[in-house]
């Protein structure tokens, strides 16, 4: 579905196995260009056959602020029925892919210093136009958009987890930016790249190098079978990396303590006691954050941790803002904090001669606990870790 160069594919996630896939044909634009019948194609095929169903939005950074938008794709103001079914079939959406990163943009979020990662500014349509990035185009303005619908009516429809892909067309993992093959097959020709979907040589046309290696979803399971990886990402129990296999846990809780990052069976006792990445929380104290990650053991040491929250403020408008929570060099006094919060970059040891890197700066593991210290028990509030 791409109507007027609008993005606004969706990948399906089944659990199905032939014998139940056998009784439903799959839904598609020659069905209806409509999300929302899809949506109702999903709880009426679910109940007929058993089958179980998720719907991820894909690449809405190109969607021209329609895949996050405040209305129906029919013009509609969004009513309960509606939010209803997009907050049962659509728990995760998937924030970074070949084609670019769909977190944010630095025009919605201009005191993100990593707004502008992996831009993408080109629609897939034969005429081109200029790209206009939007609010509905991206993860983070979904996730500030649905606290101010649900203000209104009472249900959010953007509760979302993240996951990341490659969208490679050529049945080839892209996602190491040192084994990248490009989207298409012919992107993996190096003279092909130069010229794709471009017009002419004076209009601005996307090429196979103007596109990311990215990325990987990466899915907190309890089995290594369809239904438990079906299970994971409609409990939002999934991350997005941009390549790396990053491991990152974080929870959410009342009372967790310092000596918890040290914890043994951290998740079993973490999810006793809170509730994991992609759960809610209810309390009237400020939430304790518990964040975990590690680098990838043929990857690059990581550089910091920030918390991205968003919240109604008392006119009842999203804002948002990112806490640098944990970082290398914290421990020696090498980096610290400024007066807005801001860190120092952690270096830069690329060979621009051949792409490769020195591992010398970072660190390969970070952990955190973190509180809110602007908590208001009396707004809603999301908080992910980037």
């Amino acid at each position: 579905s791409i109507p007027a160069g609008a993005n606004l594919h969706r990948i399906i996630i089944t659990d199905s196995d032939a014998a139940t896939a056998q009784q439903y044909d799959p839904f598609g634009l020659d069905d209806s260009p409509y999300p929302e019948d899809l949506w109702k194609w999903l709880d009426e095929t679910s109940a007929s056959t058993g089958a179980g169903f998720t719907a991820i939005p894909h690449n809405s950074n190109i969607s021209k602020g329609y895949m996050f938008a405040e209305t129906s794709l029919r013009g509609k103001t969004m009513d309960n029925d509606y939010a209803t079914l997009r907050a049962k079939w659509e728990k995760v959406a998937e924030i970074t892919q070949i084609k670019g990163d769909s977190e944010t943009h630095s025009s919605i979020s201009p005191d993100d210093e990593f707004a502008d990662f992996e831009n993408y500014p080109f629609y897939i349509q034969r005429q081109w136009t200029e790209y206009t990035p939007k609010a509905g185009d991206f993860v983070r303005g979904a996730l500030k958009r649905g606290l101010e619908i649900e203000k209104k009516l009472g249900l959010n429809p953007y509760v979302l987890g993240v996951i990341g892909s490659t969208d490679a067309h050529t049945s080839l993992p892209s996602a190491e930016e040192d084994n990248f093959h490009g989207k298409l097959a012919t992107d993996s020709i190096p003279e092909n790249k130069q010229g794709r979907w471009q017009p002419d040589d004076d209009t601005p046309g996307s090429s196979g190098w103007a596109m990311s290696a990215s990325g990987l979803a990466a899915v907190w399971a309890e089995g290594n079978s369809r239904t438990a990886i079906l299970d994971a990402l409609k409990r939002r129990e999934v991350y997005a990396t941009t390549g790396p296999r990053i491991g990152v846990q974080f929870y959410g809780g009342a009372s967790f303590t310092e000596a918890d990052l040290q914890n043994a069976d951290l998740y079993n006792y973490a999810t006793a006691n809170g509730v994991p990445m992609g759960g809610e929380l209810s309390q009237g104290s400020a939430p304790v954050f518990l964040v975990i990650a590690e680098k990838d053991a043929l990857g690059a040491n990581l550089d910091r941790v920030q918390i991205v929250k968003g919240w109604l403020d008392s006119s009842g408008e999203a804002q948002e803002k990112v806490f640098n929570v944990a970082w290398s060099g914290k421990e020696s006094g090498e980096r610290q904090l400024d007066a807005q919060g801001k860190l120092p970059a952690v270096g830069n040891t690329v060979d621009l001669s051949n792409g490769k890197v020195d591992n010398s700066i970072g660190t390969a593991q970070l952990s955190a606990l973190w509180t809110d210290p602007q908590f208001d028990a009396a707004t809603t509030a999301f908080y992910y870790v980037r």
